[in-house]
């Protein structure tokens, strides 16, 4: 396995992991799968942000997972912080993919001088909330009844890691 820059050549097989998200766990909040328009949407709004997407590629050339970050929030004085997802395939589970991918998506965020990762994490979902705390994420809060998926009330909770960037950050 090897993790790379994904461009939009990886859209069918990231979109295939999101739609098995979306259809088969609370991972996403989505009700319907998302289509391939959806995708270059999605793209765009990635490169638009410098937002890196990286993907863990077995020597097949089959996508394992994928991690990414983006806008935490559309204002200002969040510019150092974002927040970030992790997914990995159903078939590659339990293999330390989302642990190679969170690593990678940690050393992208420092480089790009961010100072706070978000994730936000379904409250059931267990082995995301042990692999945040595996890499130093804190618990940040929870919001009760946020979503409502497969007939139920969803609880999330935020995980966030400070790094030491930016050296030297500046308001506007």
């Amino acid at each position: 396995m090897k993790i790379i820059p994904c461009d939009s050549s990886f859209s069918d097989q990231i979109l295939a992991i999101f739609n098995d998200a979306i259809l088969n766990s609370t991972a996403l909040y989505d009700y319907k799968p998302r289509t391939p328009e959806m995708m270059a949407a999605w793209f765009a709004v990635k490169a638009k942000g410098k937002y890196p997407i990286l993907g863990a590629v077995a020597e097949s050339g089959e996508l394992m997972g994928f991690a990414s970050y983006g806008t935490f929030r559309p204002h200002p004085g969040y510019k150092y912080t974002v927040e970030h997802s992790v997914y990995v395939a159903a078939k590659f589970r339990g293999q330390g993919i989302g642990k190679r991918l969170l690593q990678e998506i940690i050393s992208a965020a420092r480089t790009q001088n961010y100072h706070v990762l978000v994730g936000c994490i379904d409250s059931e979902n267990s082995v995301s909330i042990a692999l945040h705390q595996a890499f130093g994420f804190q618990y940040a809060g929870a919001i009760r009844q946020a979503g409502f998926k497969f007939g139920r009330w969803l609880d999330v909770v935020f995980y966030q890691l400070v790094l030491e960037t930016p050296a030297q950050p500046v308001d506007g």
